[in-house]
């Protein structure tokens, strides 16, 4: 009997002919080798299946599976989890790339820490246009350990960056198949109501921002917002700062994007559940005023406390 993978790495693609071969070497060129890769391809209708199939013939780790039709990336992550026979699971996408000593790195704690830690993430840069952001910010204080409130508060985890302990699935389920956007996100705030994270921080990836990618859509973030705030509301409630602080988020994105009424609602909404905040009164007051002034306001506002704040250090 063949032994079973330590790892079980997880890439969904659909219609990446020309970009799944860098991630799949990504994987490939680990210095940790002790993983099975699981390719599942979301109904491609481009020649990605070739791809796959050229990699597969040098290397049979590698597995590929293909839905009949386009389901999306959380379904296909899903489809990999349950095909997976690893002790561990990691994600990668089919756009980004992995750094050689990412998986070591992860795997060296996960044997020497306690049984309740559950994921062990990297930081990772995120390059749009010319642009290069690292993640998880300074300003994030708390990176590890139990962060669950910290997780509530704002997403700086992302799935390729994450190496989760097969058993977690079976606490808190797999990915939900019904957000367009943010899965990411819901899944570690499912994950660290119940488990320990370890953070490594430094960049062990490079998240690629492409015009077709999903990230990209924005209608499907506000969405995606609003599905997670529902899903979760009694526990966000329990922190109604930071509730407020997402309605707020969802309003001025909905206020730029010229959805003035529901906008001004989600500013209400923030308002009530922490009126002690001037800038949600302040930002409801000043967009019956149109966006471009909303807009100017906002800016001089950023800059009023970026002076402030440093005046105070």
């Amino acid at each position: 009997m063949a032994k079973k993978p330590t790892v079980s790495v997880i890439i969904p693609t659909y219609n990446r002919a020309h970009l799944i071969g860098r991630a799949i070497k990504s994987v490939l060129n680990q210095t940790y080798q002790d993983f099975e890769l699981i390719i599942i391809d979301d109904g491609s209708t481009d020649n990605t299946e070739d791809i796959i199939r050229q990699f597969q013939e040098k290397d049979k780790r590698i597995k590929y599976k293909k839905h009949d039709k386009n389901k999306g990336g959380s379904a296909a992550r899903n489809t990999g989890i349950k095909n997976s026979k690893g002790k561990y699971i990691a994600f990668q996408d089919s756009d980004d790339e992995w750094l050689p000593n990412k998986l070591e790195k992860q795997m060296k704690i996960f044997k020497k820490e306690s049984p309740n830690l559950g994921i062990v993430y990297t930081g990772f840069y995120r390059i749009k246009d010319s642009e290069k952001e690292y993640i998880p910010s300074h300003e994030i204080v708390k990176k590890e350990g139990r962060i669950y409130e910290d997780l509530l508060k704002e997403s700086f985890i992302t799935t390729q960056s994450i190496l989760v302990r097969k058993e977690c699935f079976k606490k808190v389920g797999i990915f939900d198949e019904k957000l367009p956007r943010l899965q990411d996100w819901e899944l570690v705030i499912r994950l660290s109501k119940y488990y320990d994270f370890k953070c490594i921080d430094e960049p062990l990836l490079i998240s690629y921002y492409n015009t077709d990618s999903i990230s990209a859509n924005h209608k499907a973030l506000i969405e995606a917002h609003e599905l997670i705030l529902t899903k979760h509301y009694k526990n966000f409630n329990n922190y109604k700062k930071i509730l407020s602080r997402h309605y707020f988020d969802l309003g001025r994105i909905l206020y730029l994007d010229e959805d003035l009424i529901s906008g001004r609602r989600y500013f209400i909404k923030a308002i009530k559940k922490y009126p002690l905040n001037i800038k949600y009164s302040l930002s409801y007051l000043v967009s019956f005023f149109g966006p471009k002034t909303f807009n100017k306001v906002t800016k001089i506002y950023h800059k009023f406390k970026y002076y402030f704040c440093n005046r105070q250090k």
